[in-house]
């Protein structure tokens, strides 16, 4: 399985703006690369969405809460996926967790990062 770690979440004002990274620090390229990765977010009471999601050929899916406002983008070189956050509100206060379909399919959960966005 690919390890993922998520950084860049924070604290920030309405309207603001944040990049989230996902690394698979210990992913090998033919490993990463063919990976559709995905973002999700939990924020409290309520359930796990998915966010947005990227496949190995670079297609974007988004939900549409967030069209316009958020950009998925991966470097597989850095074996890195980001989400380019703007325009933030409120209500996209939540913990951001980057997966891959199969594993938040079988319940398989990495520590994520918390985006907390103020009014």
């Amino acid at each position: 399985q690919v390890q993922l770690v998520e950084s860049g979440g924070g604290l920030v004002q309405a309207g603001g703006s944040l990049r989230l990274s996902c690394k698979a620090p210990r992913a090998i390229t033919s490993t990463f690369n063919p990976l559709t990765l995905a973002w999700y977010r939990q924020a409290p009471g309520k359930q796990r969405e998915l966010v947005a999601s990227i496949t190995s050929e670079r297609v974007t899916d988004y939900v549409d809460s967030v069209k316009g406002r958020f950009t998925i983008s991966r470097d597989n070189a850095r074996k890195t996926v980001y989400l380019q956050m703007s325009s933030l509100k409120p209500e996209d206060t939540a913990v951001y967790t980057c997966n891959t379909p199969l594993r938040a399919k079988n319940n398989d959960w990495g520590q994520g990062t918390q985006v907390t966005v103020s009014s």
